[in-house]
Formats: C-alpha cells, structure tokens, sequence
C-alpha cells in the first residue's frame, strides 16, 4: 500500500509540474520535474508519504522499461554500422576513464583505490534523457547527438561492472582483473543472447497470434508493456546484465515493428500510444524522483556537509575528470575530430538516474554509513555539475533551434487556417441549422477555439436529450464532416505541394485529421 501510495503522489507531481511547464516554453520540462521533486520534499506532508528510494525497484521498474522502449526507437542497422563506436564510447571510454581518474581520485585525496573506482564506476553511466534537457531549444550536430545517445543505451553496463569490481576488491583486497573482465563478457554478452533470445520468444509468439483468428488486442497490448519487466527480471536471475538484455530486446522489436504494422493497425496504434504515453511519464517521473532524492541528500547530509568539505573536492575533480577524457577521445574519434566537436560531445555527458540508482545499491553491498554518505555528496556533486554546466554553455555556443522555436506558432497558424476552410465548405453544404450547428461546433475544437460556455451548453442539450439529432440527421451530421476534412486535407496538400510550410508540419496536422476520421468513421471508436 506505501508503494501504491508513493508512486501515487509522485505521479500526481508528474502531472503537475508537466502543465507548469508547457506554460514556461523556455525553460527544459526536465528542469521543472527536478523543481517539483524538490517542493514535494520540501513540504514535510508529502515528503513523509513517499518511500525511500529503493534502487532495485527503480532499475526494474523504471529504467527497464525506458531503455527498452529507447532500444525500440532506434534501427538495428543503426547500431550494426555504429558497433565501433559504441564499442568505443560505452566500453572503452568508459572503462579508461573509471579507471584513471579514480587512480588520480586516489593520489590527489589519498583515498582507497577500490573506493575511488566505485565512485568513478557510478560516475560512468550517461543519460539520454538529461541530455535531451540541457540542449532543449538548440541544434547540435546530429552525428555527434547520435553518438551520445547510442553510447548512452550501453555504458550503464560498464558501470555497474566496475561497480561490482571496486566492491569485490574492497571486501577481498584483490584486484581479479582476469575475473572482473571475465565477469564483463558473461554479463555483457550474456545480456545481449538472453535479451536476444527471449525477445525473438516473445515476437514469435506475438506475431503467431496477430495471424491467427485467436488475436486480442487487449492481451497483445498486455504482453508487449510486460516484455521489459519479464526479460529483466529473467536477465538478472540468471547473472546476466538484465540492462543490456531490454536494450537488446528493445533493439529486435523495433525491426518488428517496421514489418508489422498493418497486421493489426489498431493494435499497432494503441501500441505506439502508449508507449509515446509511458515514455513521457516515466522521463517526467525519473526526474522527479531525482529532485525528490536531492532535496533528501542534501536534508539528511548536511552535518556530514559542514563537518568536511572534501566530497565537494572529489565530485568536482570526478566531473573535471570526465569531461578531460571524454575531450581526449573525442579529439581522436569523434566526427570530424575538431575542438569544437570534442568539446560538445564531452559536455554531452551528462549523468542523471542511472547514476543516482547506482549510488543507493552501495549501502546494500556491505559499505559503512560513512562511507555511504560521502558517495551521496559526491555523486550528488556530479549529477548537479553534469547538467548545469553544460546548460550554461549550449545556451553560449550552440545556435537557436529556429524550427523548434516557431513550431509551435506556425502550428497553430496553419491549424486556423485549415479550420476556416472547413468551416466554409459546411456552410456551403445544404444542411439543417441544428446539425450546422453542431458541425461547426466540432469543426471549432480542433483548434480550440470553443468556449467553456459553449461546451456547457453543447453538454447540457445531449445529457438532458433536449437536442439529439435524428438518425438521418447524425448520417448528415457524419458526411458533413468528412466533407469538412476532405477540404481540410486538400488545402495542407496544396500548401506541401508548393512547398510553402515546413513538410513536417503538413503531417503532424494531417495525421491529427486522420484521427479525427477515425472518430466518426471507426465503429469500435465512434462518438456520433
């Protein structure tokens, strides 16, 4: 029930903090989630009615699922031609890094190797999502995004492999470099059959179905949302990486999609829904969850804050660190190799929840409270430092998304636009004044345009039956419709043909038409 409860309030915040930042466009919805995690906090009431943050849950039930459906939106082929690079970033770079720094960690702060490489192991992971939020309203080279966001999908696996090897050589006091990199390959390759091999399962039997005369949408739609869960849940029972494994199966799901998708195309929609729908919640819902853990941190550590400055001195030096390797490698392998290049794709390694669901597994695995605590600052330094700093400077050197900025306007244009003409082939149509009326009424909602008054009225006559049209006037009411958006359509068509507003514009619009359609045609959907 306190889990029920938690994720209630949480949810609630989601819901709250996504509004208030749809009516501040200028600044990254992200930073408004970590904001409201912050406030709820902050307020001793709804601080005492969320749990504790519990990192095998959020791992299981959060980041699983978001990395599989992040695996599931990005080619197969993709990460076929890119294997050496990320081979190279998630690995390598990763792994060089982890190590470096955490033996400089060591000389400079005279603190324990393994510790040292248990808050640099914590330190590995990248968040594609952090990152999403700091170049929010400006362009970057696409090359180098898409590297950040491949490298992002695997490095999580290197982390927590580091992350078990610091802890095997602080409670032992040896290094078993053969074994750690022996652990690294099963868990990592392990990852990859096991997610292989149960997703290929999964899609056999799904796509046996979808061809079958027993299909359920309801029941696919249950299978598919619970696929992330059962395949991380298998992956880490048998000691493998179950991260890697939903990337993996992510990864196989998104070749099915592609030759799919009319097999059941109302299936195929609810899926893409609601998976657009929980990637949504669950971002939103990470960084509220990190404002929330912040807040706490900070709260709870601040004795240990005062007493002694020295987190502070390592979580800079962690993040200094990082941003000097990912450079270097950058100078090296990334793009075109300049100055500029290497410089946005070290800034773009920026560290959000994986790290912070990497911080609180350290108490399970024997470390004292002490010690616990001090990771938490550091980490916390790290997390703070990776997307302020480079939020500060994108906001410098990177040029204004100029599409991105107007979007919204030019939407909203075209939209009044194609509802005028909609409006005026209807009132060329021979129809009654009651369902020209309600038609136009219709016609106005797709821009908002109604007002709360209208909608009450609109209301009142259907739920007290005083205005319902006859069943001659709903088939009138349903052609004068799909005349409306036939006009509708054939006015975007002309604009994209002529090549007068942005293409992707046209079809944002024009599937919003379609959907309309599907309103008033779709006997499983239909509202008339």
């Amino acid at each position: 029930m306190s889990l029920l409860l938690s994720s209630f309030v949480i949810l609630i915040a989601v819901a709250a903090s996504d509004i208030i930042a749809k009516s501040v466009p200028h600044i990254s919805s992200t930073y408004i989630n970590l904001l409201m995690g912050i406030v709820l906090g902050l307020i001793p009431f709804t601080n005492h009615l969320v749990l504790d943050f519990n990192d095998e849950i959020f791992m299981a039930f959060i980041i699983a699922p978001l990395l599989f459906f992040e695996g599931q939106s990005t080619p197969a082929l993709l990460i076929k031609r890119k294997i050496k690079s990320i081979l190279g970033t998630a690995v390598g770079l990763a792994a060089v890094s982890a190590i470096v720094i955490a033996l400089v960690v060591h000389q400079v702060f005279a603190l324990a190797i393994p510790v040292a490489l248990m808050i640099t192991a914590i330190s590995t992971p990248t968040d594609a999502t952090a990152f999403d939020s700091v170049i929010e309203g400006r362009t970057i080279d696409e090359r180098i995004k898409k590297s950040l966001k491949l490298e992002s999908l695997f490095n999580d696996a290197t982390g927590i492999i580091l992350l078990q090897a610091a802890f095997l050589w602080l409670q032992t006091g040896q290094v078993a470099f053969g074994k750690n990199v022996l652990s690294f390959f099963y868990s990592a390759g392990g990852g990859i059959i096991v997610g292989a091999i149960l997703s290929l399962i999964v899609m056999a039997f799904r796509q046996f179905l979808v061809r079958s005369s027993v299909n359920v949408i309801s029941s696919q739609t249950l299978i598919y949302l619970l696929t992330p869960f059962c395949i991380y849940f298998i992956a880490e029972g048998i000691g493998v990486s179950g991260i890697i494994a939903v990337v993996t199966a992510g990864l196989i799901h998104n070749s099915e999609t592609t030759r799919s998708r009319f097999s059941s195309p109302r299936q195929m929609h609810l899926g893409l829904e609601l998976v657009n729908f929980a990637n949504n919640v669950l971002n939103s819902f990470v960084f509220v969850v990190l404002g929330l853990s912040l807040e706490r941190i900070v709260m709870e550590q601040r004795q240990s804050m005062e007493n002694s400055m020295r987190w502070l001195g390592i979580g800079v030096l962690v993040y200094v660190g990082l941003l000097a390797a990912r450079y270097v490698y950058g100078r090296f392998f990334i793009t075109d190799r300049t100055n500029r290049s290497a410089c946005l794709f070290a800034l773009g390694g920026v560290h959000g929840t994986v790290t912070l669901a990497m911080t609180f597994s350290v108490l399970s695995n024997g470390v004292s409270q002490a010690l616990f605590n001090e990771v938490v600052l550091i980490e916390t330094v790290v997390i703070i430092l990776s997307m302020l700093v480079p939020t500060l400077i994108f906001k410098a050197i990177l040029p204004i998304d100029a599409d991105a900025l107007n979007k919204s306007d030019q939407l909203k244009i075209l939209r009044n636009e194609m509802v005028i003409v909609g409006i005026q082939h209807v009132k060329t149509m021979n129809l009654s004044e009651k369902v020209c009326e309600v038609v136009i009424y219709d016609l106005r909602d797709q821009v908002q345009k109604n007002t709360m008054k209208a909608f009450f009225r609109q209301w009142q006559s259907v739920t007290t039956d005083k205005a319902t049209l006859t069943s001659i006037q709903s088939v009138d009411q349903r052609r004068a419709l799909m005349q409306a958006f036939d006009a509708e359509r054939a006015f975007l068509y002309d604009l994209a043909k002529n090549h007068m507003v942005n293409s992707e514009y046209i079809y944002d619009i024009f599937s919003e038409i379609l959907l309309s359609e599907s309103l008033v045609l779709d006997p499983q959907n239909q509202v008339i």
